[in-house]
C-alpha cells in the first residue's frame, strides 16, 4: 500500500548509495540507521538538505539519517519501498501499529496476518498443486492411489499438515522469540506420539489429564501455536534476566520450551475442545429447531471458526450425518469457498496495490480449488471489510441451500471439486448437485460485484496531529535524579545542536526515569532506552536514557508502561541500570527534550545544579 512517505524514502535510498549499498537497516526512536558497505557512495550535503530529513550523522559504524518521531512510519516505507526485508533488522522492525493501540480484533488481526505473511507464497503453491492433483485424479489422468499422486500429494499437503512448526516459526519472529525455539514448539505440537492416541499412551501429563483437540492433534492448527508462541516470548523475556549467563545457552530454551508445551497440550487444546464441544451441542440443537437458521449460521461464520480451528468440531457431527443419510453442515459453508473466490477477482481487477495485484491471481486460483487460507490471511482479513462481506454472501447461500434442503452425501474434494459430493447415489440423483453449482456462481458473481462496488484501498493513516498548549504553563519535574546540564553538553549532535528540539542533558544519578508531567505515554522504543509521553496541552517529550544505547538491545532496561497507557506525574516509565550501560562503552548522558518545540513560545528549563526526583525544573508555554 503506498505510503505519503513513499517519495521521501526513495530520496533515501538513492542516497545512501542504493540498495545493493545497504547491509542492514534499522531504526531507534528518531533515526533510520543504516550500515553501508561504503559510506563514501552516499550523498550526506543532499540528505540533510531534503524535506524530512533533519539531519544525517555518521557514527559507530552506523550512516543515521534523523527523521524524528514519526521514524516508524518512514522506516516501514523504506523497507517497502526498497524491498529490503531481509535486511531489515528486527529490533526495529515494527511491521504496523503497535497491538497495543488497536480494539482486541484489530490486534488479533494484525498478528494473525503478520505470522501468515512471510508464508503466503508457498501456501498459494501448495494450494494450487492440491487443486491440480484433485482435477487430474477427477478426470482420470491419475490414480488417487498412485505413486506419482501419493508422491506429489505429500508435496501439496505439507504446507497445511505443518503449520504448527512453520507458524511457529514465523510466529517467533513476530514475537522476538528465537526463531528455533519457535519451530521447535510446532514441531513438538504434530510429533508422532501425539499423532495417534491408540497406540501411544498420551491421557496425561504430571497427573493431569490431557484432552486433544477435535480433529485428535495438531496438525493444520493455527491458533494454538500462535497462542503458544506468543507466551514463551513473553514468558522468556520476564525470568531470563535471572539466569546466571554462564548456563544462558542451554538453560533458557529448556525452561521456555518445557514449560510453554506443557502448558499447550494442558491448556490451549483443553480449551479449543471445550469451545468446540459447545458448538457441536449448540448446532445440533438450533438445527433442530430451524434448519434453515443454522445453515445460514454455519455459512456466515464457517470463514471464522476456520481462523480459529473450530471448524473441526462440526466435522464430526457432519460424518455421522452422512451415514445417516444426507448432511446439511457441509452444504451449509459450501458457499464460503465461493464468495472468497469472487471477491479476490473483485479485488484483484480493482486494486492499485501492487503487493495485493501479486498475491491476487495465485490466491484465486487457490480458492477455486478449495484452498482459501492464501485469501483469507493474505488479503480479506487484513482488509477486514471485504472479509465481512463474504460472511454474509455465504451466510446467505447457506439459508438458501438449508430452505432447499439440499444435502451432502459423501465426503467430496474442496471448492469446485466439491460438487460430486451433493450427488445422491443410492437414488442416483443429480438435482442437488445442479441446485450446489448454481448457488456457488451466484456467490462468484455477488463476491465479485460486491468488491467492484464496495472495496476501497485504505489510506495509510496520517500520524495524528497534537493539539497546540492553552494559554496555561505546563511545570517541569525533573524525569530522573541527577545534574541538568545545557543541551549542547550532550555528546551527540542530533540532540546538543537542537536538530530533536529544545531541552537539557541529564548526568544521572538514578536509575528510574519518572513521568515528568501528567500525561499519556506516545512512544516507547523497542530496545526500551527511550520513552515519549505527551501532556494534555499537547507538549511532547522524549526522553533518551544514554547515547547509541539502542545497540544494547533492551538489555538491561526495562518499561514500566506501553503506548496508550495514562500516566500522572511521578509515575515510573523507564528503569535501567547505569553500570551495565558505562561497561559497554555508551555515555550514560540521557537528553530530555522537548519534540515540538516550535509550537510553544517559551521552553525554560533550568540548568547547571542536581536535582531529586520530581522536582521543579521548569516550564512551557
Amino acid at each position: 500500500m503506498a505510503s505519503k512517505y513513499d517519495a521521501l524514502s526513495r530520496i533515501i535510498l538513492q542516497n545512501v548509495g542504493g540498495k545493493s549499498n545497504i547491509t542492514a537497516v534499522t531504526h531507534c526512536i528518531t533515526r533510520l540507521r543504516f550500515n553501508l558497505k561504503d559510506e563514501s557512495k552516499a550523498n550526506t550535503d543532499i540528505l540533510m538538505n531534503t524535506d524530512g530529513v533533519v539531519t544525517v550523522m555518521q557514527s559507530g559504524g552506523q550512516y543515521q539519517v534523523v527523521i524524528g518521531n514519526h521514524v516508524p512510519d518512514v522506516f516501514k516505507s523504506v523497507v517497502s519501498v526498497g524491498h529490503l526485508e531481509n535486511l531489515a533488522a528486527s529490533q526495529g522492525d515494527n511491521e504496523s501499529e503497535s497491538p497495543a493501540k488497536m480494539n482486541p480484533f484489530d490486534a488479533f488481526v494484525n498478528i494473525v496476518t503478520s505470522v501468515f505473511t512471510p508464508f503466503l507464497g508457498i501456501l498459494c503453491a501448495c494450494g494450487i498443486l492440491k487443486g491440480i492433483l484433485a482435477l487430474c485424479t477427477a478426470f482420470g489422468v491419475l490414480s488417487g492411489n498412485g505413486g506419482t499422486y501419493n508422491i506429489l500429494f505429500s508435496l501439496a499437503d505439507s504446507g497445511f499438515y505443518f503449520l504448527p512448526p512453520i507458524l511457529g516459526y514465523t510466529a517467533a519472529k513476530r514475537f522476538k522469540l528465537p526463531e528455533l525455539e519457535g519451530l521447535v514448539i510446532g514441531l513438538a505440537m504434530v510429533y508422532p506420539y501425539l499423532l495417534d492416541a491408540k497406540s501411544m499412551d498420551i491421557s496425561n501429563l504430571f497427573g493431569i489429564p490431557v484432552v486433544m483437540p477435535p480433529s485428535g492433534n495438531y496438525t493444520s492448527t493455527v491458533i494454538p501455536v500462535i497462542c503458544a508462541v506468543a507466551f514463551a516470548a513473553w514468558f522468556e523475556n520476564a525470568y531470563k534476566k535471572y539466569i546466571p549467563d554462564t548456563i544462558k545457552l542451554f538453560a533458557i530454551p529448556l525452561i521456555t520450551l518445557s514449560v510453554t508445551f506443557s502448558l499447550t497440550i494442558l491448556a490451549i487444546g483443553p480449551v479449543a475442545t471445550l469451545i468446540s464441544d459447545g458448538l457441536s451441542s449448540a448446532f445440533n440443537w438450533l438445527y433442530s429447531v430451524s434448519p434453515v437458521v443454522m445453515c445460514a449460521i454455519v455459512g456466515t461464520f464457517w470463514p471464522v471458526l476456520v481462523i480459529f480451528g473450530l471448524h473441526w468440531s462440526l466435522v464430526p457431527i457432519a460424518m455421522i450425518n452422512i451415514l445417516n443419510g444426507g448432511d446439511i453442515i457441509l452444504s451449509a459453508m459450501f458457499g464460503t469457498t465461493f464468495a472468497n473466490t469472487g471477491a479476490i477477482g473483485g479485488i484483484w481487477l480493482k486494486t492499485k496495490d501492487p503487493k495485493i495485484k501479486g498475491l491476487s491471481p495465485a490466491a484465486f486460483i487457490s480458492a477455486v480449488a478449495g484452498v482459501t487460507e492464501p485469501a483469507i490471511y493474505g488479503i480479506l482479513l487484513p482488509k477486514k471489510t471485504p472479509f465481512i462481506r463474504c460472511c454474509v454472501i455465504s451466510g446467505i447461500a447457506g439459508a438458501v441451500l438449508g430452505f432447499l434442503e439440499v444435502k451432502y452425501y459423501q465426503m467430496a474434494g474442496l471448492g469446485v471439486f466439491g460438487y460430486t459430493g451433493f450427488i445422491d447415489t443410492v437414488n442416483n440423483k443429480f438435482s442437488g448437485m445442479t441446485i450446489a453449482i448454481v448457488i456457488s456462481l451466484v456467490c462468484v458473481v455477488a463476491g465479485f460485484i460486491s468488491e467492484l462496488l464496495f472495496y476501497r484501498e485504505t489510506a495509510e493513516a496520517s500520524p495524528k496531529n497534537t493539539p497546540k498548549t492553552s494559554n496555561g504553563n505546563v511545570t517541569l519535574h525533573a524525569p530522573i535524579a541527577g545534574k541538568y546540564i545545557p543541551l549542547e553538553e550532550i555528546p551527540d549532535q542530533v540532540f546538543s545542536q537542537g536538530f530533536l528540539g529544545k531541552g537539557c542533558g541529564i548526568d544521572p544519578s538514578g536509575e528510574t526515569v519518572y513521568a515528568p508531567f501528567d500525561g499519556e505515554i506516545a512512544q516507547v522504543a523497542d530496545t526500551k532506552h527511550a520513552v515519549g509521553i505527551i501532556s494534555p496541552e499537547g507538549v511532547e517529550v522524549l526522553i533518551h536514557v544514554g547515547m547509541d544505547t539502542v545497540e544494547m538491545n533492551g538489555e538491561h532496561f526495562e518499561a514500566k508502561v506501553k503506548i496508550g497507557d495514562k500516566v500522572k506525574c511521578g509515575d515510573p516509565l523507564l528503569v535501567f541500570d547505569i553500570g551495565k550501560i558505562k561497561a559497554a562503552g555508551h555515555p550514560i548522558i540521557t537528553a530530555l527534550v522537548v519534540t515540538n518545540s516550535d509550537d510553544f513560545p517559551a521552553i525554560n528549563i533550568k540548568t547547571g545544579k542536581s536535582y531529586n526526583q520530581n522536582e521543579e525544573i521548569g516550564d512551557i508555554h
